[in-house]
């Protein structure tokens, strides 16, 4: 029984990884450009200290799940290095999904934190989806459903910055429900 559990986490993380990097890839640019043209985010490019951008996060799981994705961090419109994040979580989950997401930076002591090799969001943290059909708070420990059907036009008052970050994912394909522990850890390493 053990060995069986072992290997299904071992399948949803590779499913997680693979999803994530070879099935929906796109560059840094594209994604970039899909939340600059977002009226929900568009503002946060003028003001933001600096930001993290995922082009593509894959998910998956089966009671046991996993996240995956890798991307660029950026400090006043400078890349200063890669960023990997990676999410387990056990609980009520099943299905697949893709999405980008973006992080910003509100002033240099949140870049900092970020930057400073290993930060892990907690559970209570959540992110905004900007995809009608999304569910409009979408926290990183779960509770996601999703499609990709254009730009959320409302229901999204008072977005902004919680603890100097802002969180917005681009939900891109697949289904998820889950309702699971676990928060986003990213590692950072310097250009």
């Amino acid at each position: 029984m053990k060995n069986s559990k072992i290997a299904l986490f071992s399948l949803m993380i590779l499913f997680a990884m693979s999803f994530s990097q070879f099935a929906f890839a796109d560059s840094y640019s594209d994604a970039i450009d899909v939340f600059k043209k977002s009226s929900v985010t568009k503002s946060f490019f003028n003001k933001c200290y600096g930001y993290a951008i995922f082009p593509t996060v894959g998910k998956g799981g089966i009671g046991i799940g996993g996240a995956y994705g890798e991307g660029q961090v950026y400090e006043k419109n400078k890349m200063t290095g890669t960023v990997s994040l990676a999410k387990l979580s056990i609980g009520f989950q099943l299905g697949g999904q893709a999405f980008s997401e973006i992080i910003f930076f509100q002033d240099k002591r949140a870049y900092s934190e970020f930057t400073s090799g290993n930060f892990e969001f907690d559970a209570s943290a959540s992110a905004v989806a900007i995809t009608a059909g999304a569910q409009a708070k979408a926290g990183t420990e779960g509770a996601t459903a999703g499609s990709n059907v254009g730009e959320s036009k409302g229901g999204q008052a008072d977005i902004g910055y919680t603890k100097g970050m802002a969180v917005f994912v681009h939900t891109k394909g697949g289904l998820m429900y889950e309702a699971a522990i676990g928060g986003q850890k990213f590692s950072f390493t310097p250009k």
